[in-house]
């Protein structure tokens, strides 16, 4: 089975989170759990629930969907900065370790389940180790269509915000990507 974040590992990266909430301007760069790398737009104040609630307004770059994020709730959500470029070889080195990989005989849709949860963490070295993982697991077995898509998705993810990260064009990145995962 994948290794997976201890349960006491998520309650206290979401406690901390919670206690020092990051603050987005308008032109800033941000990433939101499993659409990727938007753009704050601006805050906006709504009404809900007969409530004057304030909002940051982002545009994810793919798709140009635009999401409404609670400003009260944007750490719970997983809203967070573009990781910095120092974290870049961190990232590299779990896309190349291979000693956790554990290409198991779980059915592709319990497979899919964790991935997903990987993916909708935010957390970009979970993203990583879902590529890793699928994009090996690939040489073993078919991917199912929703694994395909996913490692797709994975690969999108971290290609965007590495990007951004090092102020290198994607296609670049992409090319890392393949050389790490075939090296």
């Amino acid at each position: 089975m994948p290794k997976t974040i201890p349960q006491s590992f998520k309650a206290g990266a979401l406690a901390a989170a919670k206690a020092a909430p990051q603050s987005f301007k308008a032109g800033e760069l941000a990433v939101y759990p499993a659409h990727g790398v938007g753009l704050i737009v601006g805050v906006e104040s709504r009404e809900v629930s007969g409530q004057n609630k304030h909002f940051y307004m982002l545009r994810i770059l793919d798709t140009e969907a635009t999401i409404m994020v609670p400003l009260d709730s944007a750490a719970t959500v997983g809203l967070r900065k573009i990781v910095k470029k120092s974290m870049v070889p961190k990232i590299y080195a779990i896309l190349k370790d291979r000693t956790d990989t554990i290409l198991d005989n779980q059915t592709w849709n319990r497979r899919y389940r964790d991935y997903t949860e990987k993916i909708k963490s935010g957390c970009v070295m979970e993203i990583a180790r879902v590529l890793r993982d699928l994009y090996l697991l690939k040489f073993d077995k078919e991917l199912s269509f929703g694994e395909r898509r996913m490692l797709d998705t994975a690969k999108n993810l971290l290609v965007k915000e590495i990007s951004i990260a090092k102020n290198i064009k994607e296609e670049k990145i992409e090319e890392e990507l393949v050389r790490i995962m075939q090296g």
